[in-house]
């Protein structure tokens, strides 16, 4: 088959956040079952200062009625796949993805309009008529739109796949900001009291809609876990489906990673210790090896549950217990978690900022790893930590639910602890479990770490379903 992604960031190209993740395995992954790939991307500023790449076609130019856009499409060949970059300095040459370092550009709505629209146009300077065209995410969600709007009936094959990788972003911008649609003949169906929803657009128009985990998808169902798009998705509920992320384990391998100072397996864990012991020291706690460590590495929002956490946290001191925590985000947050490091030295170490080896080291040297999520459409750190024998302690949500089995409700298959409740004290009476299992139940909390150790959640496995579905949308 032939398949396009439409997506605003992939890892090792250009990369925010967990979406960047997914914008490089799973293309990577289809190559390499057979199909052609082909991305395209922003011809950002920092691809542009690192990467000068030739023209992949004659300059383009798009018409709409109140603006003539004149852009360069470029090339390059990538791992084995075609990447296309969409060069308009005026909205990509910019320091930040999608905000300065202050706030969000005003014009986002208009730059991914256009984004969207320069996609269609140069698959058809390309001669290129795919059978799938993937979109992701709010920043390519007008893109079915167009795609089903398109006049020239170029695109009269090709069909559309839409992935919510988080519902809580949904693109929703002013008509008025945004000259690229703003006199589409079809557009006003789009507009709700002068506002467009991306998102919501893309749900109404793609051909099909997929988000990334299997739970996240039936919480979508529902009004609490949509983020207010419940109405809609429910009208789309049977093109609906939730398939799981992989994880990129040539990155997050306990035998090979070389960002940690020991390497190990599930059969020997000497090098864990040796880990946690390095862990200690680099956050300034007593080197004691019978003290459970528990690891934390995420952005420092409400969603990630630090709600639960904060309000624990004085009860939590009082366990023989270490943590350690490390992120950046709601400067609130990150005031109470210093006050409290201070408060603590001996127990409690805070890293106000982010490294990739500090993150894999807390992986490698931590007893387990909190994620108490508000919600977490698939979550990555609970398939690392698994495979690193971090046993994780998650609240039953999208697809942490998907991916982490409960010690007390399955001991036989369990590989961590789960609470439901959206509340701190549910959070507490977890980790205590958790404790209990560490101190008490040696035997079964090794078992636990190895059976964790032997889950896999493959990419191979996530490609394999949505060419599954690509293939019933031709059928």
């Amino acid at each position: 088959m032939k398949i396009v992604f439409a997506i605003s960031e992939v890892e090792d190209l250009v990369k925010t956040g967990g979406l960047a993740d997914v914008g490089k395995a799973l293309p990577l992954a289809l190559q390499a079952a057979g199909h052609e790939v082909s991305i395209f991307l922003p011809y950002y500023k920092t691809i542009a200062q690192q990467h000068n790449l030739p023209e992949a076609c004659p300059a383009q130019t798009l018409f709409t009625e109140s603006k003539v856009y004149h852009f360069t499409l470029r090339h390059m060949e990538w791992r084995g796949v075609n990447v296309y970059f969409v060069d308009y300095p005026e909205y990509f040459d910019r320091d930040g993805l999608y905000n300065s370092a202050y706030e969000a550009y005003g014009d986002n709505g208009e730059r991914f309009a256009f984004f969207s629209g320069a996609v269609l146009h140069a698959l058809q300077s390309l001669n290129q008529q795919p059978d799938i065209i993937h979109c992701h995410d709010w920043h390519s969600a007008m893109l079915p739109f167009l795609l089903k709007q398109d006049p020239s009936g170029y695109f009269a094959n090709t069909k559309s796949v839409f992935t919510i990788h988080n519902a809580a972003f949904q693109g929703v911008h002013r008509l008025e900001d945004i000259p690229f649609l703003r006199h589409h003949p079809s557009i006003l169906n789009q507009v709700h009291g002068g506002y467009i929803n991306y998102l919501q657009s893309a749900i109404e128009c793609a051909d099909k809609i997929t988000t990334v985990s299997p739970n996240y998808a039936t919480e979508l169902l529902t009004n609490l876990g949509s983020h207010g798009l419940h109405d809609r998705l429910v009208q789309r509920a049977g093109d609906l489906s939730g398939i799981l992320n992989g994880c990129d384990y040539s990155q997050w391998n306990p035998m090979t990673d070389g960002y940690i100072p020991a390497h190990f397996n599930a059969d020997d864990l000497s090098g864990k210790a040796e880990c946690k012991a390095n862990l200690q020291k680099r956050s300034n706690l007593p080197k004691e090896p019978g003290v459970p460590v528990f690891g934390m590495v995420c952005r420092l929002t409400e969603q990630k549950g630090f709600g639960y956490l904060v309000p624990i946290l004085d009860r939590l001191m009082q366990h023989k217990l270490q943590m350690v925590i490390i992120g950046t985000g709601d400067p609130s947050v990150c005031q109470d978690l210093g006050e409290f490091a201070e408060q603590h030295p001996d127990k409690f170490a805070f890293i106000n900022g982010f490294s990739t080896e500090h993150a894999h080291l807390i992986e490698a040297g931590s007893d387990f790893f909190l994620m108490p999520s508000q919600f977490e459409p698939c979550g990555l750190n609970q398939m690392y930590s698994l495979a690193y024998g971090t046993v994780p302690i998650v609240r039953g949500v999208g697809g942490l639910k998907d991916t982490v089995i409960d010690a007390e409700q399955n001991p036989q298959d369990a590989t961590g602890f789960v609470f439901f409740e959206p509340t701190p004290d549910a959070l507490l009476n977890c980790i205590r479990r958790a404790l209990l299992a560490y101190h008490e139940c040696s035997t079964r909390f090794r078992e636990m770490q190895q059976r964790g150790m032997g889950t896999r959640f493959t990419w191979e496995t996530a490609a394999t379903a949505y060419l599954s579905l690509y293939e019933s949308m031709h059928a």
